[in-house]
């Protein structure tokens, strides 16, 4: 194979969602390195940490799709994954200090998965509402994973605007679609909502209401023992 034959094949067929995937691959290593950086992880830990968030979401609606999964066809994805540890352990600092660093990586992530997602149920033939979920698997299960692989409970069943976020920007994406928009410049736009909902919703504190249950299974206090006279 030579190296035209190579690069076409790490380009794929449009560059555009194809370095928009690779884009959102390297920040959602990033994001799943910095809180395994947190979690004291040695570099291969964070790896396996950084590959899971960055691949997991991609694999999963890949396995729904009934296709290969995506990064088993071509290995810059798993190349990317460890150019950003690589970039983490050179640049530090810059990369994984502060909670709001750690967001703009995860909204990046998120915003660029759930067009990529989206975009490639519909070139399966998906219905609109099959494409959103699908676009929001690929977006958010990634993060689910590296949660529960750092022992933390997943961001998506906080109160956070997370995949609703994504949920929104599909719509969008798909309403730029249904007047003729460009593929490209709907993209964008998604990506461009998704970024503006969740800066939003860290600025001003919005989240999804709390469901506040009683446990109905917790232990009765035992009544203290009638005192003989």
């Amino acid at each position: 194979m030579n190296l035209y034959a190579a690069l076409r094949d790490w380009i794929g067929q449009d560059p555009f969602f194809t370095l928009l995937e690779h884009a959102g691959t390297f920040a959602g290593a990033v994001s799943g390195v910095r809180l395994a950086s947190v979690k004291r992880f040695d570099w291969f830990g964070a790896y396996v940490i950084g590959l899971v968030t960055a691949l997991g979401g991609g694999t999963l609606r890949d396995v729904m799709l009934n296709i290969e999964p995506f990064w088993m066809a071509n290995a810059g994805y798993v190349v990317t994954s460890f150019v950003a540890v690589v970039c983490i352990s050179v640049f530090g600092r810059r990369f994984i200090d502060g909670q709001i660093t750690w967001y703009i990586w995860d909204t990046l992530s998120i915003s660029f998965f759930m067009v990529i997602g989206l975009e490639k149920a519909l070139k399966y033939g998906k219905a609109w509402w099959c494409a959103i979920f699908m676009g929001v698997v690929t977006a958010v299960f990634g993060g689910v994973l590296r949660d529960i692989s750092i022992n933390t409970v997943p961001l998506i069943f906080r109160k956070e605007i997370y995949a609703l976020a994504c949920a929104a920007g599909g719509v969008v994406y798909l309403l730029l679609r249904l007047v003729g928009m460009d593929s490209r410049a709907c993209a964008t736009v998604c990506v461009v909502a998704i970024f503006i909902i969740r800066a939003l919703a860290i600025r001003f504190h919005l989240g999804v209401p709390v469901l506040r249950g009683h446990n109905h299974f917790a232990h009765h206090k035992k009544k203290p023992a009638a005192q003989s006279r």
